[in-house]
């Protein structure tokens, strides 16, 4: 089928919105719905309703139904496991066997943070990088890349040589299990995440009034009054949390790094504090010190890095006792960038082109 139509849904704790696509297009404004998450069969009867609402607004029939929804689950089945916060799946809910009896159409469901990484990678992020280097041909393209999102929680995924990677039991990529640098004993979400922010500001300034990630940033950039210091520096954990655990992706996976997630908003304070961490040193037991990761890091997003990073990598060397020389790409670099795209309108995309492989591979 050609420029197949398929529906999305961005899925939530608090609200539901489902979307139609075609050719990286919306083609509706999306429909809300309040996510009911003590009630299965209302649940249900609300995901129904809200991608039926979308139908009747089509002139074409859709082909699939992609999206992602939270885990954890056995995304390869369509079958949702207990939901912290939609607490009616517990037990695991088969909701893509559901949904493909409800509307004849293939479903296909994945974790919002691989959809995000696979829309960045197809139209998003790494396209945007890709172009860059062969306009200046500076190296050989990217083919991978890993995407992390910053917000209530601390999500991660996987994108290789265009493969979405799932993992065996649909648990690739869990980065917010890795540890927490700064306090060994706690997970590193709870560095990296809305809670820390507000943690960090409230134990910094002495001051226990709750306030949103925005307004700590406001103080942090000096355009709210506040504990300066406190804010930026609840910033910066976040920054150094991140970046041990990113150097374990880079040691592992050796690709770009996109950031999305509403607290990437503050990544001009966060990424310089990922790449100073990246950029420090390990040592062995008698003391030598060496880089805690072997390719150097970029800000993709800074100008004079992401100049830096554009430079021709190239030389040209012999080989021994022939006249022939060959290419030789002798800088390693990893860049790191914010979204492209939006974080929702990248996992809706990422959906779409998932749903797009699975239908020619059908």
């Amino acid at each position: 089928m050609e420029n197949p139509i398929v529906l999305t849904l961005d899925a939530g704790g608090t609200n539901m919105s489902f979307m139609a696509m075609q050719n990286k297009n919306f083609l509706c404004p999306p429909v809300l719905k309040e996510t009911v998450s003590d009630n299965l069969d209302r649940c249900l009867d609300l995901i129904v309703e809200g991608f039926q609402d979308l139908i009747d607004m089509l002139e074409g029939p859709p082909a699939a139904i992609s999206f992602a929804f939270p885990g954890p689950a056995d995304y390869s089945r369509g079958i949702i496991g207990d939901l912290f916060n939609i607490p009616c799946f517990k037990g695991g809910v088969a909701l893509g066997p559901f949904l493909e009896n409800e509307f004849k159409l293939p479903v296909f469901i994945n974790n919002d943070g691989d959809l995000f990484t696979y829309g960045e990678f197809m139209a998003g992020f790494l396209s945007d990088l890709n172009d860059e280097i062969e306009k200046n041909n500076s190296r050989s393209n990217y083919k991978s890349l890993f995407g992390i999102t910053l917000g209530t929680g601390f999500g991660g995924g996987l994108v290789i040589n265009g493969e979405l990677i799932t993992g065996e039991n649909s648990a690739s990529s869990e980065i917010w299990l890795m540890r927490h640098f700064q306090n060994n004993k706690l997970y590193v979400e709870e560095g990296v995440s809305i809670r820390s922010i507000q943690n960090d500001y409230c134990r910094y300034s002495g001051n226990q009034s709750v306030l949103s990630p925005q307004e700590i940033y406001n103080i942090a950039i000096g355009s709210k009054t506040g504990h300066q210091k406190a804010a930026y520096k609840a910033f910066e954990n976040i920054g150094i949390n991140i970046g041990e655990a990113l150097a374990n992706v880079i040691t592992l996976l050796d690709c770009p790094i996109v950031i999305g997630g509403g607290i990437s908003g503050a990544a001009d304070i966060i990424i310089p504090s990922i790449i100073k961490h990246l950029s420090g040193k390990i040592q062995s037991f008698q003391g030598e010190k060496i880089p805690r990761i072997i390719p150097s890091i970029y800000n993709y997003d800074q100008a004079s890095d992401r100049c830096k990073f554009l430079e021709k990598s190239f030389q040209r060397v012999k080989i021994p006792r022939l006249e022939t020389e060959v290419i030789y790409e002798n800088h390693k670099k990893i860049p790191i960038g914010v979204s492209r795209l939006g974080t929702n309108k990248a996992t809706a995309i990422g959906a779409y082109y998932y749903a797009l492989k699975a239908l020619k591979k059908s």
